[in-house]
């Protein structure tokens, strides 16, 4: 797991531009802010223990995650030696997995910040700074009390850059950081971290069938196919659900469902064999990824398969694709349904 840290004074723009840079990277962001806030919301002030208490929490949490690394913001004070203890053992966290960590020093002149500590953004997301006058007095006050910008060749890491981000853009320091430490562009971690799948329950299935019915009709409508999942009855469904063997998910995205899927087990000549039929994403949340990450779960969720089956129309281009992304093959048989559509086999 790696680790960024955006490191600078106040209102320099560490947040801002940890949140562009999560745009275009699969790092999440967490902003210094974060913990302060709940807790001066919570406790009535401010209170540095349980602010460290709870971001050593969300550390070894997000550690557990499939994204690539996290973006932390902090105001280090080089002249006080517990900041630099502090920074080397957060870092020795996230090297202890394997990780490497970036370190990225923005400096601003003052006015440019002082301008920066009011806007809409800074507002939205750090509520102890909309006294405004408190916040700006605040900020003068940390930087006469504590050196907050480096001395040059003071920060003996590898991995670190200096931006002056004084007249730059936030996207325009993200893709600077990106390229400067050769980061790769954003993947499907964060939807594998969005994406999970819930079994169904037989009082459920009439939900099911209406998310299948919705999610076939487009492809019934184009091919007439009279085998459609999109005709199945309920009764059907229901069939599927008790027979032995058989066992349907819904697929969550941010909590909610957005499709089902239906896994089936066979063994045969001593092989376990596992069948996807039927799956099915509601049109509004097709072309998204979510059949890919849901795939990659449910090999994930049955370890012990020596393989997999499915079937697909041969003329749906998109599917296809999306089959063999997942390292499925065609075996050679197809079937053919009416003079618009054949079903083809796939195997992994």
């Amino acid at each position: 797991m790696d680790l960024i840290i955006l490191i600078g004074s106040g209102a320099v723009g560490k947040m801002t531009v940890g949140q562009e840079l999560m745009k275009i990277t699969d790092f999440r962001l967490f902003h210094n802010h974060m913990m302060i806030e709940p807790v001066i919301e919570i406790m009535g002030r401010f209170d540095g223990a349980l602010v460290s208490k709870l971001r050593e929490d969300i550390f070894d949490a997000f550690m557990k995650t499939e994204y690539q690394g996290m973006i932390f913001t902090f105001m280090w004070a080089f002249d006080m030696p517990s900041d630099w203890e502090y920074i080397r053992n957060v870092a020795a966290k996230f090297e202890a997995t394997g990780g490497t960590v970036y370190y990225v020093e923005l400096i601003a002149d003052r006015e440019v910040r002082i301008e920066r500590n009011k806007t809409e953004n800074i507002l939205l997301n750090k509520a102890s700074k909309r006294d405004l006058a408190a916040s700006e007095g605040r900020m003068l006050r940390e930087e006469t009390k504590y050196r907050l910008v480096s001395h040059e060749g003071e920060i003996p890491f590898a991995n670190y850059i200096r931006i002056d981000n004084t007249n730059l853009e936030p996207d325009v320091v993200a893709k600077q950081i990106k390229e400067a430490f050769e980061l790769p562009s954003k993947g499907m971690a964060e939807l594998e971290n969005r994406v999970f799948l819930e079994e169904v329950r037989e009082d459920e299935l009439g939900y099911l069938h209406a998310m299948q019915v919705e999610s076939f009709m487009p492809l019934y409508e184009k091919y007439k196919d009279e085998c459609s999942p999109a005709l199945e009855s309920l009764e059907r469904v229901r069939a599927r659900f008790l027979q032995e063997g058989r066992t349907y998910y819904f697929i969550l995205k941010d909590g909610a469902r957005v499709g089902g899927i239906n896994i089936g087990y066979r063994d045969i000549n001593g092989k376990k064999v596992y069948v996807i039929s039927p799956l099915f994403i509601l049109p509004k949340y097709q072309n998204q990824g979510i059949g890919f990450v849901t795939i990659q779960k449910v090999f994930a969720m049955y370890p012990d398969a020596d393989q997999w089956w499915l079937d697909t129309i041969k003329q749906e281009k998109g599917n296809c694709h999306l089959y063999e992304k997942c390292g499925f093959v065609r075996t050679g048989e197809e079937r053919v349904i009416n003079e618009r559509m054949t079903l083809i086999e796939y195997e992994r």
